[in-house]
Order: C-alpha cells, then sequence, then structure tokens
C-alpha cells in the first residue's frame, strides 16, 4: 500500500502503544486535505468515554514520537478526539462489539431508491451486515457497499423530555 494508506497505518503504528499506555482505544486515524491545509485526526476511546484530559495527555504523549518518526512530510494540523456519539464503525472489532446496537447506515447504491436506513445491526461476519430496519426487513449488504455505518443514539424522546 502507498500513499495515504500508509501513512495512516505508520501513524496507527506509532500512536497505538502511546493510547494502550494511558488507557484509552485508538479508535481510528485519518489524514485528510481540507482546501490547502493537512489534518492528522486520531479518534480514541475508553470505556466510559473521553474527557479533553485523555485528548491532551494523548497529544502530549505523541508529539515527540510522530515529529521523530517523521511520517508525514508536509505540514499539518494535529486533532485528537473522540469519535463522538455517533461513531462510526471502521474495523471487524468495531461491528462485532455493536451487534445489536441502533446504527444508521448508508448506501453507496440505492435499494428501492433509498440510500439511507436506520435500524439495527443484527450480525456481522466477514464484512457482511445484517441490518434490521425500523419497519422490521432484514438487508444484508456487503461493507463495501455502504458509505459508511455510524452508532444512531440520538433518542427524540431523550431530547423532548430535556426541552420540558
Amino acid at each position: 500500500m502507498a500513499g495515504k494508506n500508509s501513512t495512516v497505518e505508520r501513524v496507527y503504528e506509532i500512536v497505538e502503544p502511546y493510547a494502550k499506555e494511558l488507557g484509552l482505544e485508538l479508535w481510528d486515524v485519518r489524514f485528510a486535505k481540507e482546501g490547502s491545509d493537512w489534518y492528522l485526526r486520531i479518534f480514541i476511546d475508553r470505556e466510559g468515554g473521553v474527557s479533553i484530559d485523555d485528548c491532551v495527555d494523548l497529544t502530549h504523549a505523541i508529539t515527540k514520537p510522530l515529529d521523530d518518526a517523521d511520517p508525514i512530510k508536509q505540514s499539518y494540523t494535529l486533532e485528537v478526539s473522540s469519535p463522538g456519539i455517533e461513531r462510526e464503525l471502521i474495523t471487524d472489532a468495531h461491528f462485532n462489539r455493536y451487534i445489536g446496537a441502533r446504527v444508521m447506515l448508508r448506501l453507496i447504491r440505492p435499494i428501492d431508491n433509498v440510500r439511507d436506513f436506520a435500524g439495527t445491526l443484527e450480525g456481522y461476519d466477514n464484512g457482511l451486515i445484517s441490518f434490521r430496519t425500523k419497519d422490521d426487513r432484514l438487508l444484508e449488504i456487503n461493507r463495501k457497499d455502504t458509505s459508511y455505518v455510524k452508532l444512531d443514539d440520538f433518542n427524540f424522546e431523550d431530547f423532548n423530555a430535556e426541552l420540558d
């Protein structure tokens, strides 16, 4: 693998031991150009959630090792954050961990003119996603046919209760 993927893989190798040492899970690493600027985004997680202090601690721990290894030749902005409550499921381990969870799924090509679905992740096996829609249809979709699969933790009842 060359280019951006090897950069992400190298950064992952450098950062993961520091994340583990701090009791953090390295959720994802992304290296992206936005306009004329490059961003190295590192997403971390931990049981009970990530604090700002966790992000700061990891940033301090990895800045020198990243500078020393120099896996990225151009200048970039480093961002360390939580993947958020509507986190994207990326790895096989993510999918397996969240079987039974509510998810949002976007397809690359629509099924019956529909690209966006919400429902429950029923299973995951070798890239095949079993997904039950809110109207109780069971779909089996190859992961490579999705734009994304994200947790769907937004609950309108919770939102309405806060307004009362």
